[in-house]
């Protein structure tokens, strides 16, 4: 599935290069977007938020933080590689440690140790790389059950996926802790629910809010303005 999914993005990456702000996407795929959303949102209110909130009500708030911070963890190798390949030295550095110490004493991530000693968490993956090195985000695409991605955030997706644990454990485990993963993450936004059903549009809502999402983490949280706005600099 994930190869499947990288390589449709990289065919419509040929042809979609160029670089749109988040108010002004191309979306050339909204019908279909759109009714994707709509099956997502149905999945979503039947399966996945109920079983967010009883996770969040049944579990202690230390608990949550324990899987939240593991979940952490197993990302940093992810983070550390796209670190490098950005030649963001001090922070592959900072990050390395951060994953090492949190490893170690933090009981294999449940702990986040490494905050506590001044080493603060990043998140880097391949679709910022790419988009770091110039290619643009291309078209909007809404997923599956995977939510919404760019054709250069679904290219970067399957370099992704061979930095987590999934294809080097088996089967069984990578689906727990992928869906333990999903569920913890749900859980954590349960609070933004009112926010997005108040919206006069959810889809552009969602769509907006992840575009504007994505491109302020490749430019570290300060993108040029006429990518966000889409003008020119006076």
């Amino acid at each position: 599935m994930t190869i499947r999914y990288t390589l449709l993005a990289a065919t419509l990456a040929l042809s979609a290069c160029a670089h749109t702000p988040p108010d002004d996407p191309s979306d050339p795929l909204e019908p279909v977007n759109r009714a994707v959303f709509s099956f997502n949102r149905s999945a979503d209110r039947y399966v996945l938020k109920p079983v967010a909130k009883g996770y969040d009500k049944a579990m202690p708030d230390l608990a949550k933080r324990g899987v939240s911070n593991f979940f952490n963890n197993i990302r940093e190798p992810r983070t550390i590689l796209n670190d490098l390949l950005q030649l963001k030295l001090k922070r592959a550095a900072n990050d390395t440690g951060r994953f090492l110490l949190n490893s170690t004493a933090g009981f294999a991530g449940l702990m986040d140790v490494a905050s506590d000693a001044g080493l603060k968490r990043h998140d880097e993956d391949f679709g910022q790389t790419l988009g770091r090195y110039g290619v643009g985000p291309g078209w909007y695409l809404m997923l599956p059950l995977l939510g919404p991605k760019t054709n250069r955030d679904l290219i970067g997706y399957g370099g992704d996926y061979y930095t987590g644990p999934g294809p080097y454990v088996e089967t069984e485990v990578s689906l727990s802790l992928t869906a333990t993963d999903l569920v913890d993450t749900r859980a954590r936004l349960l609070s933004a629910d009112p926010l997005l059903d108040s919206a006069i549009d959810p889809y552009v809502f969602v769509r907006t809010a992840y575009l504007q999402q994505r491109l302020t983490k490749v430019y570290d949280g300060n993108p040029p303005r006429e990518l966000l706005y889409g003008v020119d600099e006076e």
